[in-house]
């Protein structure tokens, strides 16, 4: 009994290492046994062999240290320094946009400034400067004193001389200032104006309302000549009704074709603005126009109205 316990222990065990023998009965178990009885014989089938427990651990070792597969040609820790490079080429890239668009705003509104300052210092230097010729021994007080009034002859005399260019040149300053205040009004920093929309602005004051101006005022004057109370109603009302309907259609119309508009959109603009601009200019021009036509002269009338251009100017514009 002795001897079968210990060849099935060596048998399930191989790798145990066995002392040498010392006694007679594990000195016999080397010997050659008789066939093994009928228990022992059910014994041995129910073992599991050695060749199948060697190869099971075998397959485990492999399974547990099999590398990670890899998808497409690159490794998974090629992949992973990739993407760091990709996100830096994309940081740069939109790190040089931001600079390049800081850049192209710094010198929109350097040019807007230089702009504004050529013209506002052009301007003020011909104002003071009207009587440069003979102020010689002038006190600071004389000369504001007479400035005002010498510009205001000048004026007078560029009517007489050029009346067509002269309120030309004036609708020109006021319909440029009036879409300046507008984009100013509609949140943009003072010096980062749309040049092209003032530019556009300014070239429908100077080229239409400025000459169409000159010719209306003396055409309403030849249509009503008296001088009794109800003329000026009756100008007013011709003024905001046939005048105003006509100068509005040609303003947007004359504006849409400098944008490059399709006909199309000229006239959908122009249908959506049309009534709405007529009933918002009764709230202003009846009661500025009871100056125009009461008060003022007819070869002033486009200064005094031109000063109010600068509200509605800057109402048309938004």
């Amino acid at each position: 009994m002795a001897t079968l316990n210990n060849v099935t222990t060596h048998l399930l065990f191989p790798t145990a290492k066995s002392k040498r023998p010392t006694s007679p009965s594990i000195t016999l178990s080397l010997v050659p046994q008789p066939k093994p009885s009928s228990l022992s014989s059910s014994f041995s089938r129910k073992r599991v062999p050695h060749t199948v427990l060697t190869k099971s651990v075998a397959e485990d070792r492999d399974v547990v240290t099999a590398p990670a597969p890899t998808t497409g040609l690159n490794h998974p820790q090629e992949e992973e320094t990739e993407a760091p490079l990709k996100d830096e080429e994309e940081e740069g890239q939109i790190g040089s946009d931001g600079s390049q668009e800081e850049f192209d705003g710094f010198a929109g509104r350097s040019v807007n400034a230089t702009i504004v300052l050529s013209v506002g210092t052009l301007a003020i230097t011909k104002l003071l400067t009207i009587d440069h010729d003979y102020w010689q021994g002038w006190t600071l007080y004389e000369i504001l004193r007479y400035v005002p009034e010498h510009n205001w002859i000048a004026y007078e005399e560029a009517l007489k001389t050029n009346p067509v260019l002269a309120k030309m040149a004036i609708s020109g300053i006021v319909y440029a200032l009036g879409d300046w205040i507008a984009q100013c009004y509609e949140g943009r920093p003072l010096f980062e104006f749309d040049r092209t929309r003032l530019f556009r602005s300014g070239l429908v004051g100077f080229a239409l309302h400025g000459s169409l101006s000159h010719y209306y005022y003396q055409l309403c004057e030849a249509l009503i000549p008296s001088k009794d109370w109800w003329v000026v109603p009756a100008k007013i009302a011709f003024d905001q009704t046939a005048w105003a309907a006509v100068w509005n259609s040609i303003y947007y119309v004359v504006l849409g074709f400098l944008r490059l508009e399709s006909p199309a959109t000229i006239v959908n603009e122009l249908k959506g603005t049309f009534w709405p601009m007529l009933t918002a200019g009764w709230k202003l021009w009846p009661f500025a126009h009871l100056i125009t036509y009461g008060v003022v002269p007819v070869e002033q009338r486009l200064l005094w109205v031109d000063s109010v251009e600068l509200i509605w100017v800057t109402i048309l514009s938004t």
